[in-house]
């Protein structure tokens, strides 16, 4: 785990002194989020939207789900912010799959997205509002909101709850929570790593002296996924790769692949190295598949 993790997930004696000296500050941010989202007048937009987000800091495979439910439908438009992203402002990535941008204007998660999703459309925008009438001038019909809980918008509420949760159940910086662990009570659907949805990871074009890369949320999560590696690069969630320092690693190591995520991979297509891919595959409860389809035809 990077310091960042552990300070969350696994702290340290000193760490936890930290965390409880940061207390006043997190109850004072978590009644400011939670006011914020609860006194915001609600939007009723006359369209479905199914949206997936978790009170958890850090992936919890909101975007793998979002993929798994949304590829069941058409005319339907995936909405999230593109972070990292080098661009600004609302941004059309793809429109019913053809990818109309590049991965530093759309940011990593949002082509990953639309390569998976080739029936859809996928827009990046800070401003949700916005990003929902676009996607509705688009001819969408359903909506798909990554990370949208925090947003008063008439909406299907799911929350997942991934295995790994943080050491105390305070909000940022004292723990990992971005609300109070009590708005699971708000969601609609609570999706429970494990039980109500797996992981699958298949490994795509071994070779037999793989270097790890990734710039993904908690990359702890991969280790036990993980084939024997002759090394690791792990750097900051989004961020993109330094070439240079890559291949001085890759020629000291002497690797004879880059070992990367799916979500990875749409950033080092051109990279001209060997790229062995760790590929998710999320398996979902019919019975959330069931809810999520009743209510889209209940729009009907």
């Amino acid at each position: 785990m990077r310091t960042l993790e552990k300070y969350f997930f696994a702290p340290s004696l000193p760490q936890k002194i930290l965390a409880y000296c940061l207390l006043p500050i997190s109850l004072i941010y978590c009644f400011i989020a939670t006011l914020k989202r609860k006194i915001s007048l609600q939007q009723d937009f006359q369209i479905p939207i199914i949206s997936v987000g978790n009170l958890i800091l850090g992936g919890s495979g909101k975007s793998p789900f979002v993929a798994e439910i949304a590829k069941d439908y058409e005319l339907s438009c995936v909405i999230l912010r593109g972070y990292g992203r080098k661009s600004k402002g609302l941004k059309v990535i793809s429109q019913n799959g053809n990818i109309l941008e590049t991965p530093e204007v759309a940011g990593d998660e949002a082509i990953m997205l639309a390569k998976l999703l080739p029936n859809a459309s996928v827009i990046v925008s800070k401003n949700r509002t916005k990003a929902i009438l676009k996607a509705k001038e688009m001819g969408a019909r359903i909506i798909f909101l990554d990370d949208g809980f925090r947003f008063n918008f008439k909406k299907l509420n799911i929350l997942l709850k991934p295995k790994l949760e943080p050491y105390f159940s305070f909000c940022i910086p004292s723990g990992g929570y971005r609300e109070s662990k009590r708005a699971y009570k708000e969601a609609d659907i609570i999706a429970k790593e494990g039980q109500d949805y797996t992981r699958k990871v298949e490994l795509l074009y071994p070779t037999q002296r793989m270097l790890l890369l990734t710039a993904i949320a908690n990359p702890s999560r991969l280790d036990s996924y993980l084939p024997n590696v002759v090394g690791k690069i792990i750097l900051k969630d989004h961020s993109y790769f330094d070439k240079t320092k890559i291949l001085e690693s890759y020629a000291n190591l002497n690797a004879t692949s880059l070992l990367i995520t799916q979500k990875d991979a749409v950033k080092l297509e051109d990279f001209g190295l060997p790229l062995s891919i760790l590929h998710l595959e999320l398996s979902i409860s019919p019975n959330i598949k069931e809810k999520i389809q009743k209510y889209i035809q209940s729009y009907s």
